[in-house]
């Protein structure tokens, strides 16, 4: 079975969508299913490329058990679009920056909003904590961690239709 492959993309890569890729990891691993799955994230910006994430909420998230291990990088729409099954947005302006990115019908099928998978929580989008405190830290994590175990549910029920 080829494995299913989610790009999270927020602004800069730095905060949202690289804790997007370690908590869906951290679930996908706890539940056993991480081989089957192939976990990126990307910015929608260039502005931090070659970094790793933000101190802030690498410090936040290990509070939780994740490790936020991976090195931002902007998205590459000549193989983003065509490698991942599902692009996943942290924001409207993310999604409007993707839609503008994406040159094909087949492309925007594949994005999606993060909080359209939220069983617990109503929020339009994750909110880019970058200039905020601590609580901004933690209700990104929350959201996320809502809206990954959503993603998988939805991605299982899909495949287990097939």
């Amino acid at each position: 079975m080829d494995k299913t492959k989610i790009l999270f993309v927020c602004l800069g890569n730095i905060c949202r969508s690289p804790s997007a890729e370690a908590v869906m990891k951290g679930i996908l691993e706890k539940k056993g299913l991480d081989g089957n799955f192939e976990i990126d994230s990307a910015g929608t910006a260039a502005w931090h490329e070659g970094e790793p994430a933000d101190p802030r909420m690498q410090a936040h998230a290990r509070k939780r058990g994740y490790n936020l291990t991976s090195i931002s990088r902007p998205v590459r729409p000549e193989v983003d679009f065509d490698k991942f099954d599902y692009i996943i947005a942290m924001d409207d302006q993310n999604m409007r920056d993707l839609k503008r990115m994406a040159e094909k019908e087949e492309h925007h099928k594949k994005l999606f909003m993060m909080t359209d998978f939220a069983k617990e929580f109503s929020y339009r989008s994750v909110p880019d904590p970058y200039y905020g405190g601590d609580e901004g830290f933690e209700l990104v994590l929350d959201l996320l961690e809502d809206s990954c175990g959503g993603l998988l549910e939805k991605v299982t029920d899909e495949q287990s239709d097939k």
